[in-house]
């Protein structure tokens, strides 16, 4: 779809040794969520993402929030050219060793998404699922997951049903500092198409941390310039 580069990128697929771009204290909370569990999630791809993009012609392709790497990993074992961004170095020594296991090249960037070097317009489908992106008065990491489409590439954005609203057995989760679908959506102009927006039940793969979420909010648009 498009033969564009993003010139910031080291040419191999080894962790970044340039350290952490972020705020430390996202990256610390993360680390101690993955470090407290041999494995977070369940190792196997997102049902969304595999449903959503059937049809898709192969490309360049970001995973927002990669985790443990099983979108990754699956995503370059159909053909993409896969980058994957995380903020926790415990994840993304995990995502690289299933990578080396699978024998498949990703590019890792450890970093948060407002704070990576990402060549706008780089990526013809931009993959975030169920990612926890913190909000920003100037919706920062709406516009950076917006910007990083090509022209013609796929914004594909899944998160739990329900999650934008505070529930009282969670006090020390507010919904209010987190970006949801609708934010995103609320941003889209005559640049963009929506070909999904819409509540369904979530195909989720079995084990790993979230599986008693029952339904997705699914927002696929596509950058038409």
């Amino acid at each position: 779809m498009t033969d564009n580069t993003a010139e910031s990128f080291a040419p191999d697929t080894r962790l970044p040794a340039d350290g952490y771009s972020g705020d430390p204290e996202v990256r610390a909370e993360w680390d101690n969520r993955y470090a407290d569990r041999q494995q977070l999630w369940s190792g196997r791809p997102n049902g969304a993402l595999v449903a959503e993009i059937a049809g898709l012609t192969p490309g360049r392709v970001l995973d927002v929030g990669c985790g443990e790497g099983a979108d990754a990993v699956w995503l370059a074992r159909e053909g993409w050219d896969v980058t994957a961004i995380e903020v926790s170095g415990v994840a993304l020594e995990r995502a690289a060793g299933h990578a080396a296991d699978a024998g498949v090249t990703v590019r890792w960037v450890h970093a948060e998404l407002t704070g990576a070097a990402l060549s706008p317009g780089s990526f013809d489908l931009v993959s975030a699922q169920y990612p926890a992106l913190l909000r920003t008065p100037d919706a920062a990491a709406e516009r950076a997951l917006l910007a990083a489409v090509a022209p013609g590439g796929v914004l594909l954005l899944v998160h739990h049903a329900g999650m934008d609203t505070r529930h009282e057995h969670d006090a020390e989760f507010d919904p209010a500092d987190y970006v949801w679908p609708a934010m995103v959506a609320a941003l889209l102009d005559d640049d963009w198409t929506v070909e999904v927006d819409e509540q369904r039940p979530r195909v989720a793969p079995e084990g790993g941390a979230g599986a008693h979420h029952t339904d997705d909010v699914v927002l696929r648009a596509r950058r038409l310039r």
